[in-house]
C-alpha cells in the first residue's frame, strides 16, 4: 500500500517555499519535491531582487493584487526576520515627450491599482533626486525597493522545516494520475522510481509547470497553459559608478518586460538589466555580444556610463505564457476542479511580480488548500 501524505508540493522556487510554509502552519502534512539539488536555483533566484509596487497591470489582475498586498507583507516579513533589503524607491524616466505621455498613463494606472504614494517628477525635479541621470520626466514610486533574495529563500526553506515541512531535493515528478478522489504521484529521485498519494498537489513548478500539468492529464494548449522561455540578462558596472544612483532606474516599459534598468545592489554596485528575448531552451550563459544595447539603452538616461565598464553577471528565464507580440496574460492560480482534476492546483506563468508577490500568494493558494481538506 502506498504512503498517503495530505499536500505535495512541486517546485522549490520562493512560491513553493512560501506555499509549503503557509499550509504547514495549518498541522497538514506538506511534501516538497524539487528536482535540483536546492530550493531556488531557477527564476527565483536569477532576477532583479526588486520588491515592486504594483503600478504596471490591469487593476482587477492576479498580478496586481498580490503585488500590492505582496509587498507589504514581504516589507513585514524582511523587517521581523531581518533579512536585508532597503526601500530605495524607483524612478521611470521618459526620454522625450511620448514617454512622458506614456508616464502620465502608468501615474493613472498605478494610482487604480492602489499604489498611491506615485509622484509625477519633471526634468528639474528628477535632477534633484538623481543628479547622474538625465531625463525629460520622471515617474517616482518610494515604496519600491531591493531585497536579498536567498535569505528570503532559506529563511522561508528553514521555517518551513521548523513546520515540519519535508523536502526532497534531486527527485523529479515522472507521472500523476488520479487516484479515486486523490492522486498518485510518481517520482524518481536517489534511489530509484517509488511513488506516493496526495490528497492535493500543488503544481509550483516554474518553468517546468505546464509540462507538469499535462503530465497530470491536461490539455496544455486548450487550456492555454503553454509556457514560452522569456531570456534576460544582466551586466554589471564596475566599482567607480558605486552609488552614482541612490534609486532603481527604469525606461518607460517595452513589450516583454520593463526595459533594461539600473538597479543598485544592497551595496551600492550597480547592475544593467534584464534584456528580455525569448528563446528556445533553458540556457543561462550571457551573450556578450548584447553590450552593445545595454550601452546603447543606459547611455539614454545615465551618460556617465561607458561600454569598456560593462561585465556579463548572469542571466535568468521567466515562465511567460503570452508569447512574442501576444497581449498581457495574468497569473494562473487554479484549482482545477472545473477542468476534472479535483485537489490540482495550477501555478502558472508566476514571472514578475512574482518574488513580492510570493507571500501573497502563499496566502491565496493556501485558503484554497484549507478549503480542500478541512
Amino acid at each position: 500500500m502506498l504512503a498517503e501524505i495530505d499536500v505535495a508540493i512541486i517546485g522549490a522556487g520562493v512560491v513553493g517555499l512560501a506555499t509549503a510554509d503557509e499550509i504547514a502552519q495549518r498541522k497538514k502534512e506538506v511534501f516538497v519535491f524539487e528536482k535540483n539539488h536546492s530550493f531556488g536555483l531557477e527564476t527565483s533566484s536569477r532576477n532583479s531582487e526588486v520588491i515592486h509596487a504594483g503600478i504596471y497591470y490591469p487593476e482587477d489582475s492576479l498580478k496586481t493584487k498580490l503585488c500590492v498586498e505582496g509587498k507589504s507583507l514581504l516589507y513585514e516579513l524582511c523587517e521581523m526576520s531581518g533579512i536585508a533589503h532597503k526601500k530605495l524607491g524607483k524612478l521611470i524616466v521618459a526620454a522625450n515627450e511620448n514617454e512622458a505621455t506614456q508616464l502620465e498613463k502608468l501615474y493613472k494606472q498605478g494610482r487604480k491599482n492602489g499604489v498611491n504614494d506615485l509622484m509625477l517628477l519633471s526634468q528639474a525635479e528628477l535632477k534633484k533626486v538623481e543628479p547622474n541621470i538625465e531625463a525629460r520626466a520622471g515617474l517616482l514610486s518610494p515604496s519600491t525597493g531591493i531585497l536579498d533574495s536567498y535569505s528570503l529563500l532559506k529563511f522561508l526553506y528553514n521555517q518551513a522545516r521548523e513546520r515540519g515541512v519535508e523536502f526532497a531535493f534531486n527527485t523529479e515528478i515522472i507521472g500523476i494520475e488520479k487516484a479515486g478522489a486523490r492522486y498518485k504521484v510518481q517520482i524518481r529521485g536517489q534511489d530509484g522510481i517509488s511513488a506516493f498519494v496526495a490528497r492535493v498537489v500543488v503544481n509550483s513548478a516554474g518553468l517546468n509547470s505546464d509540462k507538469v500539468a499535462q503530465l497530470a492529464g491536461m490539455d496544455i494548449a486548450k487550456a492555454g497553459y503553454e509556457l514560452h522561455y522569456c531570456k534576460g540578462e544582466y551586466f554589471s558596472l564596475g566599482s567607480k559608478y558605486r552609488n552614482l544612483v541612490s534609486k532603481l532606474i527604469y525606461p518607460t516599459p517595452e513589450q516583454a518586460g520593463h526595459g533594461i534598468h539600473v538597479t543598485p545592489g544592497l551595496d551600492g554596485r550597480l547592475r544593467l538589466g534584464p534584456n528580455a528575448r525569448y528563446v528556445e531552451a533553458i540556457d543561462y550563459s550571457v551573450n556578450e555580444t548584447q553590450k552593445e544595447t545595454f550601452y546603447d539603452s543606459a547611455k539614454r538616461f545615465f551618460p556617465l556610463v561607458e561600454p569598456e565598464d560593462l561585465a556579463p553577471e548572469f542571466a535568468g528565464i521567466r515562465p511567460k505564457l503570452q508569447a512574442p507580440g501576444e497581449a498581457f496574460r495574468d497569473f494562473v492560480i487554479a484549482h482545477e476542479e472545473k477542468m476534472g482534476f479535483p485537489g490540482l492546483i495550477n501555478l502558472i506563468g508566476i514571472e514578475s511580480p512574482g518574488l513580492t508577490a510570493s507571500p501573497a500568494i502563499a496566502r491565496y493558494v493556501g485558503k484554497v488548500v484549507r478549503e480542500l481538506l478541512d
